[in-house]
């Protein structure tokens, strides 16, 4: 079964401002096509520690899914980060920046030179048009593991996820699976009375209880 690791960047999540609702998302959505979810993390504003996270996380799983740090300000720092992961460079792309300016055009507004940053991709990257944000997507896949990294606001990064990624996916990984799951719900009984009686259960690989 393929494996995925799920990045969520952002100092205000570790600081506990906001609540990272993308990850459980992510999770949701790469299950139902039979994608396993191997471990998922928390990394901050840090170009450093993002690199080096993508790296560790390489060594495990097939499909390494960040979300956040692609917006035009200083502190968004996935794109250098994974082109430092895999000792590239950053490449500016003219199609990125037409997208940008026509997305604020429909705002009736002009970009800021800094919003020219989101332009830039690393070499060999795979952009991935954003048509409801201004964020552009990319995923860079040299051998494995493949690293997509899209927007942190949820409501772009759950629009991708369903009419962009799970398409992606598809077509680089033949998963012939799904997961399935359910939740049953119990009242009047203690955990561990549960356990006695469904214990057996919980040693099985496939279904697996928790």
């Amino acid at each position: 079964m393929t494996r995925a690791e799920i990045i969520a960047i952002g100092t205000e999540l570790l600081l506990g401002e906001i609540c990272d609702t993308n990850t459980a998302f992510i999770a949701k959505e790469l299950n139902k096509i039979g994608i396993d979810i191997y471990r998922t993390l928390i990394v901050g504003d840090n170009q450093s520690r993002i690199t080096r996270q993508i790296l560790n996380s390489s060594k495990s799983v097939e499909i390494v899914i960040t979300t956040g740090g692609l917006g035009p300000t200083v502190d968004d720092p996935t794109r250098k980060a994974v082109a430092d992961a895999y000792g590239v460079e950053l490449v500016f792309h003219d199609p990125l920046w037409e997208q940008i300016e026509k997305r604020f055009a429909a705002f009736h507004r002009s970009p800021t030179s800094n919003n020219r940053k989101q332009a830039y991709i690393p070499k060999g990257a795979v952009q991935i048009e954003n048509p409801v944000g201004t964020a552009p997507a990319f995923y860079f896949r040299k051998n494995d593991p493949t690293v997509i990294c899209l927007p942190g606001v949820p409501a772009e990064m759950e629009y991708l996820i369903k009419n962009k990624i799970i398409g992606i996916l598809g077509n680089l990984y033949d998963q012939g699976t799904t997961t399935m799951s359910r939740i049953i719900h119990t009242a009047g009984i203690g955990e561990s009375s549960l356990d006695q009686i469904i214990g057996e259960l919980e040693e099985h690989k496939n279904p697996s209880v928790g």
